[in-house]
């Protein structure tokens, strides 16, 4: 690099992937957006699996703006594809590995959809306990055994809105943070619901939450069937639900892979070692 100018070296078709790369970068930073040290290598995997991408669809379409002026949007084009099937969809199942930003994306629309009154109110809910929702062996009250299992949720509003306003919005009922098992007997009109760890909901959780749906709402679910903790016997109402509801209009499935991966570079990796592990016949006692 030298003043205003880059070289680029290499073999010829890595050149044209810099070039690209560097090109859409550019384009990106002439339009206003903050690019991050990570923005980087997310292009670079979206360019190597798809040469004609283009960066800027991508990564300028914004979701939702953090208080702290961090812009969340789809870092690649399987999270781009699940945006565009939220915003097409009311029912949208996202299915994959740690890390792939399917419930946090989720999150983010939810949260654009209240702020702009698109719906009035926020559902956020979870399996409470992966293995059939035993809460009688831990301490407290009620509040306090589901607590610990619906943290992550906590962890991912907080990050998009200061504490204090998700505090205020929560007393309200306008976002609601509940286990799987309070949806039952509810009908949840002009609601964004959020179900995450669908891979541990069974068959008759999974058919009870998608039919608490009312007018004007829209359900996403999220889960990764790698990582399915329900007893022996107990068939996952994620995986039943991708054969059941598979060619049923205004349902989308959308699946993610390590490719995805948003989180510490070295996640990618692991994902990707534990699946050649899985599909090893050496394997005989296989990975969940």
């Amino acid at each position: 690099m030298s003043g205003t100018s880059i070289k680029v070296s290499g073999r010829h078709s890595d050149q044209a992937l810099a070039s690209k790369l560097l090109g859409d970068l550019y384009d990106l930073l002439k339009q206003g957006y903050s690019l991050y040290n990570g923005d980087i290598e997310y292009g670079l995997r979206i360019l190597r699996g798809d040469r004609d991408a283009d960066l800027k669809e991508i990564f300028l379409d914004t979701i939702f703006v953090s208080p702290h002026k961090r812009v969340i949007s789809p870092k690649s084009i399987n999270q781009k594809r699940y945006i565009d099937a939220i915003r097409k969809h009311d029912i949208v199942f996202g299915v994959g590995p740690a890390g792939t930003g399917k419930t946090y994306l989720a999150m983010a629309m939810a949260l654009s959809a209240l702020l702009k009154n698109q719906v009035s109110k926020m559902v956020l809910c979870r399996p409470a306990v992966e293995a059939g929702e035993k809460l009688g062996f831990l301490p407290g009250d009620l509040a306090e055994k589901v607590n610990p299992y619906l943290r992550p949720l906590y962890d991912a509003l907080h990050d998009m809105v200061d504490y204090e306003r998700a505090r205020r919005m929560i007393e309200r009922g306008t976002i609601e943070v509940a286990p799987l098992a309070f949806m039952r007997g509810r009908t949840l009109t002009e609601a964004f619901v959020i179900l995450d760890e669908a891979q541990n909901s069974t068959t008759e959780q999974m058919k009870m939450f998608l039919t608490r749906m009312g007018q004007n709402s829209k359900a996403v679910i999220t889960g990764d069937i790698t990582q399915i903790d329900l007893p022996s016997g107990k068939l996952s109402g994620l995986k039943e639900a991708r054969t059941i509801l598979a060619d049923v209009p205004g349902i989308a499935f959308i699946y993610f892979d390590e490719t995805d991966v948003v989180r510490h570079r070295l996640v990618q990796s692991i994902i990707a070692a534990y699946d050649a592990a899985e599909a090893s016949p050496a394997n005989s006692d296989g990975v969940r």
